[in-house]
């Protein structure tokens, strides 16, 4: 696991605080903004996202229900929806994606940890909060 992978999973599981990923996203350029959307669209699916999340990945993620990604995600099949959000290309688009990525992927990990890994596990993808 990279820095990269690190620190997206530590701002899903809160250990970090979203501005700080705001910060980190900003820096990047964009080509590797659109790598760190597709790794994020990869992890939610793989994390098992649900059309479900939908409603509570906008509001955690602070997003206006008509904001690109919020109505994208809104409109069906949620790992078609990710994809179109992860390949948004303006700058301010791609800043609300990876918002609304992080908070999916909050959601759909936590689900699966507590499902699959409430007895512990080994795959070494989550880190305990800090204290």
């Amino acid at each position: 696991m990279n820095e990269r992978d690190v620190l997206l999973n530590e701002l899903a599981q809160g250990i970090r605080p979203i501005s700080e990923g705001i910060e980190w996203f900003d820096g990047l350029g964009q080509e590797e903004q659109s790598e760190a959307l597709l790794f994020l669209r990869h992890h939610c699916v793989q994390a098992r996202a649900v059309t479900e999340d939908a409603p509570e990945s906008i509001r955690r993620s602070e997003l206006r229900p008509t904001h690109t990604p919020a109505v994208l995600i809104s409109r069906g099949r949620i790992d078609e929806q990710l994809g179109k959000i992860a390949c948004l290309t303006l700058l301010d688009e791609r800043r609300k994606a990876f918002r609304l990525l992080i908070a999916v992927l909050s959601i759909a990990d936590a689900r699966r940890r507590e499902r699959f890994c409430s007895g512990g596990c080994s795959h070494g993808w989550h880190r305990p909060p800090v204290a």
